[in-house]
């Protein structure tokens, strides 16, 4: 049976799905997952509202982001099949980072949400990517910078807050490569251009 689309722009209809997303992720993800779910969505609702986004589409994305994490790797790769995109040797070696693109696919034809800014920030929250819309930047700064993050003290956040959305992006985006890149961990391709594309729009 086909889902019904759901209409963002109907406040009764967005609250609905954001409930039903919760009540789901509750069941399939680990208690410490759904809190670090919640606290990203939360600061995900923060950001829409600090760079004029609707807030309840940043709580939608960030509530529904990791929803596919714990799933078994054949669950998430029969999900990623079907958004008909290649999967690269990075995500063929840690099938786990498909997680976001198998929760795109979910949100949509579980739960009938098929904007396509909800759908690409889900998906691309892992490594971000090139051409990100302002909610792909939010979410995935939010995951990596809601309060259970060990770096992210009251005062680390009031700092990023108080940049651009594009100064901030870039801020997380590089502390993640650096993260990464220390510890001998292989950065995704996509995450170097969304750097070097912020980067070029930042220039003075």
């Amino acid at each position: 049976m086909a889902v019904k689309t759901v209409d963002l722009n109907n406040p009764e209809e967005l609250s609905q799905v954001i409930l039903k997303i919760e009540d789901y992720v509750k069941t399939v993800v680990s208690e410490s997952r759904y809190e670090h779910s919640v606290r990203t969505a939360r600061t995900a609702e923060k950001m829409c509202a600090l760079y004029g986004l609707e807030p309840k589409i940043g709580y939608l994305a960030g509530i529904a982001h990791d929803m596919c994490k714990e799933f078994s790797t054949d669950e998430v790769l029969k999900l990623v099949s079907e958004d008909q995109k290649p999967v690269s040797l990075l995500e063929q070696n840690r099938p786990g980072l498909l997680h976001g693109r198998a929760a795109a696919v979910l949100i949509q034809t579980k739960f009938g949400v098929i904007d396509r800014n909800v759908v690409s920030a889900i998906a691309n929250h892992t490594f971000a990517a090139a051409g990100s819309s302002d909610l792909g930047k939010i979410l995935f700064a939010a995951d990596k910078i809601e309060p259970g993050r060990p770096q992210s003290t009251d005062e680390y956040r009031k700092n990023l807050f108080s940049k651009s959305l594009d100064e901030l992006t870039l801020c997380v985006l590089k502390e993640n490569i650096d993260y990464l890149e220390k510890r001998g961990k292989k950065v995704a391709k996509p995450s170097y251009e969304l750097m070097a594309e912020l980067e070029a729009k930042l220039k003075p």
